[in-house]
């Protein structure tokens, strides 16, 4: 028996998933046409239109980068302004590629509590004066994380909430899922309740973080939004040329609900362990509705902890908040571990 794993840093240092491997070695036989017109590839918007209830347009792309940045290219013209939450992940670690992909479109950062856009934040940002004025950038579209950098979920009421604001001022409502499984998850509802029946039109549908190798879908919801997509994402470098690759990954997570089973997974241990935080006095600081677990810690026991191994990430020294981060592989002796070192 594997020793257990003290790494919590991110659900991106997990491997992936075996069915995802087994998928890849049957998908890894033979020829097949290149860039996109292999039989994986051609399954994929009849599969995920079965997972959301309604018809989808899917492109695969290998990362959470290039899923959000060429959606929002699709949504958003180089003058135009795209809300998101302050500490969103296009906002903050992205490295302007979403300005880079839409040709200048302007991130504009709204506040809100465990990372939530506050809907009256943005009702008061669209009450600015901007549309239609040369001198501004003009109102396009919103960004929302699904699950949140805090860890936290929208409620498919206040997704709802979201796209009232944004039919009201003709902006277009996207949705960065890299941790959308996690969110379904978590608040065990239906993909089509979190996304379209709510108003969303566009979503990165993120496997990676959930045990793929390397693949994110691009969904839209609204066909007649993709026309571009095909020209971006070759213009962007992000064709791959053995696309069925990326598409038997995304296949095979639908196949009989791996993704939300890998992801209750994830979201059970993140539970275990703040709970066993609770246990032992420390503040959990925001709910745990998703794989993630933000607490705050003494310097000492954190210095203890990263002595015996453990690995986390720093959210804010100054506040003594630490991040944990529950992938799919994780096991009850892996969390078990991890507050021993703790303890």
């Amino acid at each position: 028996m594997a020793a257990p794993s003290l790494d919590f840093r991110s659900d991106n240092v997990a491997g992936a998933a075996p069915e995802i491997m087994a998928a890849l070695n049957e998908a890894n036989r033979g020829d097949a046409t290149a860039y996109g017109g292999d039989i994986h590839s051609s399954e994929l918007d009849a599969a995920f239109s079965r997972v959301f209830d309604t018809d989808c347009r899917v492109f695969p792309v290998a990362t959470g980068t290039a899923a959000n940045v060429l959606s929002l290219a699709c949504i958003a013209p180089p003058y135009g302004a795209v809300y998101c939450h302050q500490d969103s992940h296009i906002m903050v670690d992205e490295c302007n590629a979403p300005e880079f992909y839409t040709g200048g479109a302007k991130l504009v950062g709204l506040p809100g509590e465990q990372g939530k856009i506050a809907a009256t934040a943005l009702e008061q940002a669209l009450g600015q004066g901007w549309s239609g004025v040369q001198h501004h950038p003009q109102p396009a579209a919103v960004s929302l994380t699904q699950a949140t950098e805090s860890g936290t979920v929208y409620s498919p009421d206040e997704v709802a909430a979201i796209a009232h604001l944004c039919r009201a001022h003709g902006l277009r409502l996207h949705m960065d899922g890299a941790r959308f499984a996690n969110a379904v998850a978590g608040l065990n509802c239906s993909a089509a309740d979190l996304t379209w029946r709510a108003g969303v039109e566009v979503l990165s549908f993120g496997a990676t973080k959930n045990g793929a190798m390397a693949a994110e879908a691009v969904v839209f919801f609204k066909p007649e939004l993709a026309e571009s997509f095909l020209y971006r994402r070759k213009r962007g470098g992000h064709l791959f040329s053995k696309s069925r690759f990326l598409s038997v990954q995304l296949l095979a997570m639908l196949q009989d609900g791996l993704w939300l089973k890998l992801a209750r997974q994830a979201n059970a241990r993140a539970r275990e362990l703040a709970d066993g935080f609770g246990r032992m006095g420390a503040e959990v600081v925001w709910l745990v509705q998703a794989n993630e677990v933000f607490v705050k810690l003494p310097a000492d026991r954190v210095a203890a902890m990263r002595a015996k191994g453990a690995l986390f990430h720093t959210w804010s020294e100054a506040d003594g908040l630490y991040r944990f981060v529950c992938a799919f592989d994780k096991t009850p002796d892996d969390v078990a571990a991890l507050l021993r070192a703790a303890g």
